[in-house]
């Protein structure tokens, strides 16, 4: 089904692999329609409750395969018919996704790591914004998420020198949500994938909706659509169940639903 990508659903995680190892898992026209059919793919499937994105190999993603760049390329077009059906479709995902970042992210790839809701990173990834190094500005989403995770002026400085950030600085920065070691690493991103795919799945998209509406909207608005979100949260099962364990005094058990 997927040539460039592994797609896995175990218990309610969906794993996506990005699967060009010997190229560093870089990026081609196939790579970007097939990750954004399988983020498709799990945001239809009820019994998806997390997505975890990764890389096969010592790498996660070394942004865009530049033995397919040409002089004629109209880079502009790449991204629009290429990246940004990507890049919409992961925001808009309103399920958990994951970053696991088990090596180097570059260019595009790091893109693909901020645009996550969540970044796990073993000691041995880094993040390169290695677009300055080729005459570019960073794409892919990249600079409308990262000054929202670091501030203006810190995005300014790592996208214009474009220096290689260890696992250790990402972390310091707010860009890793946790640095797992390597002899942890698999059964830590299990665990924490499965802790999300385990929560009320629907409250969390309703968490991610208004997060993206509230950098976007008046405030007057955004109270508002808290308002009509929170019914849409309150008529769920998972609701329910919340308040029943409460107060009987146990953990919930929640369904997604």
């Amino acid at each position: 089904m997927y040539e460039t990508i592994r797609y896995e659903v175990k218990g309610q995680v969906a794993w996506l692999t990005l699967n060009r190892p010997d190229q560093l898992n870089a990026f081609t026209e196939q790579m970007n329609a097939e990750v954004t059919k399988a983020l498709k793919q799990a945001g239809a499937d009820p019994n998806v409750r997390c997505v975890v994105i990764t890389g096969a190999g010592r790498a996660f993603c070394a942004g865009e395969d530049l033995s397919g760049v040409t002089e004629e390329m109209d880079h502009g077009d790449v991204l629009r018919s290429r990246y940004a059906p990507m890049m919409k479709t992961l925001h808009h995902l309103e399920k958990p996704v994951v970053a696991a970042v088990n090596g180097a992210a570059a260019g595009a790839g790091m893109s693909l790591a901020l645009a996550c809701d969540f970044r796990l990173l073993s000691e041995k990834a880094s993040f390169a914004p290695a677009f300055i190094h080729v005459g570019l500005v960073p794409d892919a989403g990249h600079l409308y998420y990262l000054p929202r995770l670091v501030g203006r002026a810190k995005a300014l400085e790592l996208a214009v020198l474009g220096d290689k950030i260890s696992a250790e600085q990402a972390a310091s920065l707010g860009l890793a949500t946790k640095v797992i070691p390597l002899s942890e690493w698999e059964e830590g991103v299990k665990q924490f994938a499965e802790r999300l795919s385990a929560m009320p799945t629907k409250a969390i998209g309703l968490i991610k909706r208004l997060l993206r509406e509230g950098e976007e909207t008046t405030f007057d608005r955004y109270l508002e659509r808290e308002a009509e979100c929170q019914r849409i949260a309150g008529l769920t099962s998972d609701h329910r169940e919340g308040v029943k364990a409460f107060f009987e005094k146990r953990k919930p058990l929640f369904q997604g639903n």
